[in-house]
């Protein structure tokens, strides 16, 4: 890919994969997690997922009690994805708005993962990847999300957090099923972006029955 326009041509690597990627010794993003290279540089995602988008979330002014006093700061929750496999979830905090979603943004390219997709129901069998191939949980906090394949058709059922890190994932078609403070925001998208990250870790059969 040419970095070329995308203000990445004046990046100095720091660390060893990132060397790999800017030389070219990588080039596909599928390669990075095959061999479970740890990502500590944004810029890594930003050269291997070139359309990746992002969406806030979530956004809230926080206080936070100093010697001085209390002080107001903007707390975002941003989605990345390309719609195609691919998608993370990052939470930043600044005193400016535009500081907290670059923060956020950086946070989400760092916690990237990849999401098998497949067509898990036997009212479909499609073999097309619209929806998640078997039943998956995630949790955060008091929140857990179950994920169930859908036939092709069927749309996202779930809530509108949820909806939307699913839509980023490349998530079509789904059957949610939900508990705890989902009105908390923040946890209800760390929840889905939990489930959908245990896709990519193999699963027993007993585990697709349990949706662990």
């Amino acid at each position: 890919m040419s970095a070329s326009g995308s203000g990445l041509e004046s990046w100095v690597p720091r660390t060893k994969l990132g060397m790999m990627v800017k030389e070219g010794k990588v080039v596909s993003i599928k390669e990075v997690f095959d061999n479970n290279w740890l990502i500590q540089e944004p810029e890594i995602i930003d050269y291997l997922l070139p359309d990746l988008k992002h969406e806030i979330i979530d956004m809230a002014i926080v206080q936070k009690q100093t010697d001085a006093g209390e002080v107001s700061r903007f707390r975002v929750m941003v989605v990345v994805g390309n719609f195609n496999g691919y998608v993370g979830v990052g939470l930043g905090k600044a005193r400016q708005l535009r500081q907290a979603i670059e923060k956020a943004i950086r946070e989400a390219k760092l916690s990237i993962v990849p999401v098998r997709r497949g067509c898990g129901s036997w009212e479909c069998s499609c073999r097309e990847p619209h929806s998640v191939p078997f039943a998956v949980s995630g949790k955060s906090g008091s929140v857990r999300m179950i994920l169930k394949p859908a036939p092709k058709g069927a749309g996202l059922v779930a809530g509108d957090v949820a909806k939307v890190v699913l839509r980023y994932a490349g998530i079509r078609d789904v059957w949610t099923w939900t508990s705890g403070e989902t009105r908390t925001s923040i946890n209800f998208a760390l929840a889905t972006y939990d489930a959908l990250r245990r896709t990519y870790r193999f699963v027993s059969p007993t585990d697709w029955q349990r949706g662990v």
